[in-house]
């Protein structure tokens, strides 16, 4: 990839596509601005060498065309607050008012754009739309690793048609953490992988056994690897059509001389809700009806102790209902293990990095990515098209 930092920006017109898909309450208040905080490095740069910045994102899920309720005003209100600095906005990401304002633009001063999806074209990568985004810059820079795993007008489509395009600062420290924890880590490398599903990390989890160490798996997804292995689980969530390739996961990883390790104890609950009665069981203790909500404090303790040692580790999914109090003594054991650890530490965002915050560990972890689906994607062995489109 082309990194902005190797163009002559002085005087040019600067797309940046941003992620400022921001939570907000429902007086439209931000929430949690870390990913505005995350695009100032490059902002304060570009302002310095006197570019003129032209800002795009997407807010939420709008249907059919405008809605106020997504509107990215707000988010530019709270990057001029952050830059002390004015934050022009535009009502529009296209068409001649939107023209003008770009073509009144100083050296140094910054035009925001509003939600990109409240054209349809965005999510559809049409043509004609990235072409007009492209017209509006003499160089689009792509700063958002959170949506690069999506083929999008202002991810992809936009490259085709802008004078220049190239990285921007926080796209390429994403992509060097992730190569540098996975793909050319310190070893031993020390994959830690939960959340909900299977399905939805099958192709991580094969992808991760070409390179790791041991791999630790827990949350509800621990769940059908613990059935495949016999266990009777109860009323816990499994994907029965997944036995199978959870048995194949764990014969491979046994080939390989991969240490797979499973929870050895789970803390269960009558019924999936924050008062409901728990307890901490045995495998082959689980009362009948029950299901497995987190991992038990043995299961903790065993995979605190391999991240003690571990050179690098990569987590990647929750070990247990983490949003509920009594189920996210796991989390937060691990999480622990995982701070206190010397190694080079990468955790893939989304659920996780809300973990991680949750958890009180955020400042002690070397990298904490902005985007889960893109990490995953990565995590899977795929080449994210936002940064393919730059090569």
């Amino acid at each position: 990839m082309k990194s902005v930092r190797d163009i002559d920006v002085n005087g040019k017109t600067l797309f940046i596509r941003v992620d400022y898909n921001l939570p907000m309450d429902d007086q439209g208040n931000i929430t949690d601005d870390n990913r505005i905080r995350a695009t100032l490095e490059l902002l304060t740069y570009l302002i310095d060498k006197k570019a003129k910045l032209v800002i795009a994102s997407h807010l939420g899920r709008p249907k059919g065309g405008r809605d106020e309720k997504f509107s990215l005003k707000p988010a530019a209100v709270r990057l001029s607050e952050l830059l002390n600095m004015p934050v022009a906005f535009a009502d529009d990401c296209i068409g001649e008012a939107v023209n003008k304002q770009v073509q009144a633009l100083e050296p140094g001063q910054i035009l925001m754009l509003e939600n990109l999806r409240f054209h349809d074209e965005e999510k559809k990568n049409d043509p004609e739309f990235a072409k007009a985004l492209a017209d509006l810059c003499d160089v689009y820079v792509n700063n958002a690793f959170a949506v690069s795993h999506r083929d999008q007008a202002s991810v992809t489509g936009i490259t085709k048609y802008a004078k220049s395009s190239a990285a921007g600062f926080l796209l390429e420290k994403e992509v060097r953490s992730y190569y540098d924890s996975v793909e050319h880590p310190k070893k031993p490398l020390v994959v830690v992988i939960g959340g909900a599903k299977v399905s939805s990390k099958l192709a991580a989890l094969e992808n991760m056994l070409k390179f790791v160490d041991c791999m630790m798996i827990g949350g509800a997804m621990a769940n059908t690897f613990l059935a495949a292995n016999g266990v009777d689980t109860k009323g816990s969530m499994i994907e029965a059509d997944l036995l199978k390739t959870a048995s194949d996961i764990m014969a491979h990883a046994k080939e390989k001389g991969i240490d797979l390790l499973l929870p050895v104890d789970l803390v269960v609950a009558e019924r999936f809700d924050k008062n409901a009665e728990s307890r901490t069981v045995s495998l082959d203790d689980i009362p009948d009806g029950w299901m497995a909500l987190d991992i038990g404090p043995e299961s903790a303790k065993k995979f605190a102790n391999v991240i003690a040692n571990a050179g690098t580790i990569v987590w990647n999914g929750p070990m247990g209902v983490f949003e509920m109090d009594r189920f996210a003594a796991g989390t937060q054991t691990l999480a622990d293990a995982i701070a206190e650890s010397s190694a080079f530490s990468v955790v893939g965002g989304g659920d996780t990095g809300l973990a991680a915050k949750q958890c009180g560990i955020t400042e002690k972890i070397s990298y904490i990515s902005t985007g889960g689906g893109a990490f995953l994607h990565m995590m899977e062995g795929k080449v994210l098209p936002g940064v393919a489109a730059l090569e």
